[in-house]
């Protein structure tokens, strides 16, 4: 099967294009950010466009290699601070792309299935518990805002012009390669070895934390042929809350630190105190979360110690 995939250059993307070309799809990818051919032949991305994904560059793709029967779409804003601090790149990078490549796909390839990465950030706060996809939608930030524009995009599509529009709404993913976020500045001030590690917020927050490795195998379950023409909304979540408090206290033991953690009591705009999944959904289908978090926090200690730093 053809596919192709936005934002295959991304922390989740990468993982998306090893899992699909693993099954034998043929993979291509538009985003941003340069891959060379020996990065690309690992990955098993077969052409890679470093550009914007519009009319040009998805013109060129189908041209060169036919028409894709599946787009992932993952490009975007992937982060709360950055989108505000700079909430029109933010918008520019999910609505905006999302438009381009849903009028695209409208004109030129209207039976292609999409599935669309979305974000919990969309949900807000003032959950207690598990969040099923039926709840109201309040996000709290430019990016949980312009994530849940990029759904009402495709579902209006969907409505309109009968494109089949699937929307994961992904959690709190982790694991190799991420640079950034909570595990990523843990260990980056872990390698320092500190007596004392301060964080932000009071270290309750509740997080669904979902290994990448995980998470590329569940959307890379829409390739089946049973899902190719469903259009649904699910959440892409374990139904398991953790605090920041244990994630941090799991790496510093990885570590192997008696470092102390404390917390600042002051929390960052945008995030809300507790995000988990209701995954009933994903429990009807069957799929099963492989990687327990013990053995991610493992790995992904590993994996930056490894690293050219």
């Amino acid at each position: 099967m053809i596919i192709w995939v936005t934002g295959a250059n991304g922390f989740i993307g990468r993982h998306l294009v090893q899992e699909l070309a693993g099954a034998g799809h043929a993979v291509h990818g538009v985003g941003h950010g340069a891959i060379d051919e020996a990065e690309a032949r690992r990955l098993g991305l077969r052409t890679w466009i470093n550009g914007e994904i519009d009319a040009a560059n998805l013109n060129a793709l189908s041209v060169a290699h036919g028409l894709p029967a599946q787009v992932f779409h993952l490009a975007g804003g992937s982060s709360v601070g950055l989108s505000i601090e700079r909430p029109f790149e933010d918008f520019s990078r999910t609505v905006a792309s999302t438009a381009r490549l849903l009028e695209w796909l409208r004109g030129s390839a209207p039976e292609c299935a999409l599935i669309a990465a979305s974000s919990a950030a969309v949900y807000g706060a003032d959950h207690a518990g598990p969040i099923p996809e039926d709840a109201v939608l309040a996000p709290m930030s430019p990016y949980g805002q312009h994530k849940m524009m990029m759904e009402q995009l495709c579902q209006s599509y969907t409505r309109s012009f009968g494109l089949h529009c699937s929307i994961v709404r992904l959690f709190s993913v982790y694991g190799p390669d991420l640079r950034k976020q909570l595990l990523w500045d843990i260990c980056s001030r872990l390698k320092a070895q500190p007596d004392v590690l301060t964080l932000g917020g009071t270290g309750g927050e509740i997080r669904d934390w979902t290994d990448v490795r995980d998470v590329a195998r569940l959307l890379a379950s829409f390739a089946a042929p049973s899902t190719q023409a469903s259009s649904r909304i699910i959440n892409g979540g374990s139904g398991r809350g953790t605090s920041v408090a244990d994630i941090a206290t799991g790496l510093i033991q990885q570590w192997g630190t008696d470092t102390v953690v404390r917390y600042s009591g002051v929390s960052r705009p945008g995030d809300p105190v507790s995000l988990l999944a209701d995954d009933a959904s994903l429990r009807r289908v069957g799929f099963d979360w492989r990687i327990p978090l013990d053995r991610g926090l493992a790995d992904y200690v590993a994996w930056f110690k490894g690293q050219d730093l």
